[in-house]
């Protein structure tokens, strides 16, 4: 029998509830015992499975919630809810943890790591953005803010965007996060992209192990296919310009879609996926807005319809809609931001600078109307993306860090 593995998660939904859970998958088949768990909620409780453990209950969450709310501290109650884990940590003999996004409210993260060191239980901390390392938020590109590498204190980032919080207590968290996420004996730090794996050498995680593996996606179903989808919208003659988002704004560049509708010639049709009602009612009328789609063969669809994919985000750690793009044969244009560049090579898109619409606006015309990432050289780059290789790396790292041959 395998060793067991304990892998825990904000969620067992979205982008990184599917890692946690792929991950979990491909352990178990190669006969590793592995338990995910998270909090309970009504979204965590619907898509539950029989090897995930909800932890506490929504009445010990919403407290932990008002109060980081409130007074920006996280991490510091659902006391009994962590006791349980340990418990069963303890029966189960854990000889792994595997954490992903801790930042979700339902851990009372000193007792959780006192416990990991008293026992000297190996850690693999796989990073989806930077909230670990910092006072509070999990990005400071739009911030400017580098405060996180000597002490955060008076925060720069907006008290109402996620964490949320009334009061600064950064300097207080930074500290706290410092004494309780350091002194690790056994720790590797996993991060998705190269630029956050630099950012981790430079902050107060620098003396543990850092390895980057890289995202991936489903090969089987972002492929490219047979569209009808210019033909639903009249858009035959047009040359589609697609953006993809989830929860549109300035983070994601949703202001430079409105610019270039203003700068393209007419002949060039803006699409953006991901949008909402209240959304629909501030876009310009050239944009044409798709809320929802229904699957994610309803999005290849979308993707293999457009010319170019255009994703103007100021802040992304490894954006999947980039490897979506590519491996349905459209290229992909990027600001050279966070490590979203890292997933265009000079095969299948191109890199312009941060907040340069200019260059944007030109490299957009340009591959639209010379064509130079054909489909076969964007399908070459997507080779790298498939996802079971990626998970393959974590068990990999498993074997290595559990030294089993």
């Amino acid at each position: 029998m395998k060793p067991c593995i304990f892998e825990i998660n904000f969620s067992n939904v979205g982008s990184t509830g599917g890692i946690m859970l792929q991950i979990a998958d491909t352990a178990q088949k190669q006969g590793y015992n592995v338990t995910n768990c998270c909090p309970d909620s009504r979204t965590n409780r619907l898509k539950k499975r029989s090897d995930t453990w909800l932890m506490g209950n929504r009445i010990s969450r919403n407290i932990h919630v008002c109060f980081r709310k409130i007074f920006g501290l996280t991490g510091l109650f659902s006391f009994c809810a962590t006791l349980k884990l340990i418990r069963k940590m303890k029966l189960q003999k854990c000889s792994l943890v595997h954490l992903h996004n801790i930042h979700g409210d339902f851990l009372n993260l000193p007792l959780l790591f006192r416990y990991i060191k008293s026992n000297n239980i190996p850690v693999i901390w796989t990073l989806h953005d930077c909230w670990a390392f910092t006072g509070r938020c999990p990005y400071f590109e739009l911030t400017k803010c580098q405060k996180w590498k000597t002490g955060c204190n008076k925060c720069p980032y907006s008290k109402n965007l996620y964490p949320e919080s009334k009061i600064d207590a950064t300097h207080f968290m930074w500290k706290k996060k410092k004494k309780w996420f350091t002194g690790l004996k056994n720790c590797t730090i996993v991060t998705p992209s190269e630029w956050l794996a630099s950012l981790v050498k430079k902050s107060f995680l620098r003396d543990y192990s850092v390895k980057v593996i890289n995202n991936g996606i489903d090969l089987n179903i972002f492929k490219p296919v047979e569209s009808d989808f210019r033909l639903k919208h009249r858009l035959l003659e047009k040359k589609i310009i697609l953006g993809v988002a989830f929860g549109w704004g300035y983070r994601k560049g949703l202001d430079v879609f409105i610019e270039l509708s203003k700068r393209l010639p007419k002949e060039y049709q803006i699409i953006l996926v991901g949008t909402n009602p209240d959304l629909d009612n501030i876009l310009p009328k050239n944009i044409l807005s798709i809320n929802r789609t229904h699957n994610r063969e309803e999005l290849a669809d979308i993707y293999s319809a457009a010319d170019v994919l255009v994703n103007p985000t100021r802040e992304e750690n490894y954006p999947t809609v980039n490897m979506e793009s590519i491996a349905c044969g459209t290229p992909v244009i990027t600001f050279k931001t966070g490590g979203s560049p890292e997933i265009v090579d000079e095969k299948s898109g191109s890199v312009v600078n941060y907040n340069d619409i200019d260059s944007l606006e030109k490299e957009i015309i340009r591959i639209c109307t010379t064509n130079p990432y054909t489909k076969e050289k964007c399908l070459s780059r997507a080779n790298s993306f498939d996802m079971k290789s990626r998970f393959e790396e974590y068990i990999n790292l498993y074997n290595d860090v559990l030294k089993i041959d």
